[in-house]
């Protein structure tokens, strides 16, 4: 850490670790099962009861008209990744896309971004039919580059999709240092800005608002059920088995990213559990700060990337600085205990906002509240998606490489066609590289991971998808 920090933090110390989402909005939904015991059957068992199963279960109810669904839930109803992280539905329109483009083609790129702008419409368009009480803001994010290297490159990353003549790059602006960015983002320093449309939410609320759909619509909800294992029935279908018995599914869903490989253990060396580090900052009652409108990823001079998301209570969602813990492997790879802070991270938000951006000098911005998740970050950067490498009747949602937000939606309304019609994924509209294949499960096997590309370390190899 820098020097001049406090080694006292100014947040509540009982709350270190505490998730704003959760202590702030709680739900009697978190602890529920909808029947004592677990039921003998169920023609779709989904493991997870996050994000990636919920939105499943939603598709599967709402568009297909199963209601013979059982979601198993290790702990707490959206108690893992989905419940604690930052709130922003944004898509990548040009940050990674040229990287897929080096790897499988310029349509390639193009596919992943058109499908996450086309993902945030219809996340907008669910809550608005639905009518669902989760803070949704459909506004604009800015991206900040602090550094003069990182703002030439991230121009020039700018001026190559232009040429590529993606239509969906006529929604991004790209401001450098002759347009006054710092007046532009409001971010000391900024050398270079652009901005987009995107998406900021509670998404604990959103959740808990789809799982009552789903228990109306007669899903069985098990939570704090783990499952240990899960074996082929010779008569057909699967046992499952948790601490608390078994059940029989005619198919089963794994919804359950960063643990994944618990169940399938070929994709150990695919799915990895990462940490990451998330907080609330909060300004005293009566203080008074500049109005933020936008969401943002801001990278300092020294390139610690953070995302920001301001909410309506005048409150801020910030995380990130993976770049500060990345060297400390120990405190968050392969580490899937959210109730330990990342040591190394865990100070770098006090007077993060004073420092960064303009007018919040005398605001007397404190983080408020805390806390870690654990992702499941791909050996390639990309969800694996899809039907289980040769395993009829079982298929994956997971490796969301904590960009699950803008994938999800969309990716589970097209995984639940294959589960009920039966259909390949190639007949979906999800991008080829979501695709999970033999390929890409050996691919990681033979590799060292240490060359993969998680938290975006770039060095993935530029081979076949």
């Amino acid at each position: 850490m820098s020097s001049g920090r406090t080694e006292t933090p100014c947040f509540p110390s009982t709350l270190l670790g505490e998730c704003f989402w959760t202590t702030h909005h709680r739900d009697d939904l978190q602890d529920h099962r909808s029947t004592e015991q677990l039921p003998e059957h169920s023609d779709i068992v989904i493991i997870g009861a996050g994000y990636a199963g919920v939105a499943i279960g939603y598709h599967l109810v709402k568009d297909h008209g199963k209601s013979s669904i059982t979601i198993l839930e290790a702990r707490g109803a959206c108690s893992g990744a989905t419940g604690r992280n930052g709130g922003h539905a944004r898509p990548d329109l040009y940050g990674h896309i040229p990287t897929y483009i080096d790897r499988a083609g310029a349509d390639a790129g193009a596919e992943i971004a058109e499908f996450e702008i086309t993902n945030l419409r219809a996340l907008k368009k669910t809550i608005e039919d639905e009518n669902i009480d989760c803070d949704f803001t459909y506004a604009r994010s800015v991206d900040v580059w602090c550094n003069e290297d990182a703002a030439k490159k991230a121009k020039e990353v700018y001026d190559s999709m232009v040429a590529h003549n993606f239509e969906y790059m006529n929604d991004v602006i790209f401001h450098t240092d002759r347009d006054n960015v710092e007046g532009i983002s409001g971010v000391k320093g900024a050398k270079a800005c652009a901005s987009f449309t995107a998406g900021t939410m509670y998404p604990f609320k959103f959740i808990m608002h789809l799982i009552r759909t789903l228990l109306t619509a007669g899903v069985n909800l098990q939570t704090h059920t783990p499952v240990t294992t899960i074996t082929a029935d010779p008569q057909g279908g699967f046992i499952i088995e948790t601490p608390r018995g078994k059940m029989h599914a005619g198919k089963v869903v794994y919804a359950n990213n960063a643990y994944v490989a618990g169940l399938l253990p070929q994709y150990k060396a695919n799915i990895i559990p990462c940490k990451g580090i998330c907080c609330r900052i909060t300004i005293p009652e009566g203080a008074t700060a500049p109005l933020l409108n936008n969401s943002y990823i801001h990278r300092t001079e020294d390139n610690v990337l953070s995302y920001m998301i301001p909410r309506a209570d005048g409150s801020i969602i910030v995380g990130g600085a993976s770049s500060l813990f990345r060297p400390h492997r120990d405190q968050w790879y392969n580490n899937v205990d959210d109730s330990v802070l990342i040591d190394s991270a865990k100070d770098y938000y006090i007077d993060y906002m004073q420092k960064n951006y303009r007018g919040w000098e005398n605001s007397d911005a404190k983080v408020d509240q805390i806390w870690t998740g654990v992702m499941g970050y791909s050996y390639d950067s990309n969800p694996h998606i899809g039907k289980v490498p040769g395993c009829d009747d079982q298929f994956i949602l997971a490796g969301l490489n904590g960009h699950g937000m803008p994938v999800i939606w969309l990716s589970s309304k097209e995984l639940a066609k294959m589960i009920v019609q039966g259909i390949p994924f190639e007949q979906t509209s999800m991008p080829r590289l979501f695709q999970t294949s033999q390929f890409r499960i050996d691919r990681a096997q033979k590799s060292d991971p240490e060359n993969g590309d998680i938290l975006g370390t770039g060095n993935f190899p530029a081979t076949k998808p």
